[in-house]
């Protein structure tokens, strides 16, 4: 699994016209996932975002998480996050899981992540043409992959 995490002033998800997510202070995460990604691997992944010290405290240094501030997390899936461009112009998405690994990982991705924050969370919807908006308050953006946990 990768995400790419953004540290948000203020975020949205917008569907056909509808906005379906909103927040201000917290986290868009950006989520993708391949065909050998596990529940062990959101587990791990979820602890890490949760805990993940990317805001300021009184001082300015980022020290807290996500929990310290009580923010805020939508979380959209992306395939393309798993896009391979080595060859050519066009990138290829054959490492990215089909719907029927995906969707069942990021529903448990979601309610891990739900747990393990303490409160819901807001998303997008999977497969959908989304447009998405933020004010990446920072600017703050990491990148974390499960199968590279440095």
């Amino acid at each position: 699994m990768k995400v790419v995490i953004q540290r948000v002033s203020k975020a949205s998800v917008t569907i056909e016209g509808k906005k379906m997510a909103s927040i201000s202070n917290g986290l868009l995460i950006l989520f993708g996932i391949v065909n050998d990604d596990t529940l062990e691997d959101i587990k791990w992944l979820s602890n890490k975002i949760i805990n993940l010290r990317v805001f300021g405290d009184a001082d300015g240094v980022m020290n807290k998480s996500i929990l310290d501030v009580k923010g805020d997390i939508i979380a959209v899936s992306q395939f393309t996050l798993h896009a391979a461009t080595k060859k050519g112009n066009r990138p290829s998405y054959i490492k990215a899981a089909k719907p029927d690994v995906a969707i069942p990982l990021y529903q448990a991705f979601i309610k891990q992540v739900e747990t393990d924050l303490g409160t819901s969370i807001q998303t997008g919807q999977f497969g959908a043409d989304m447009k998405v908006e933020l004010i990446n308050d920072g600017p703050v953006t990491i990148i974390i992959d499960s199968k590279n946990k440095e």
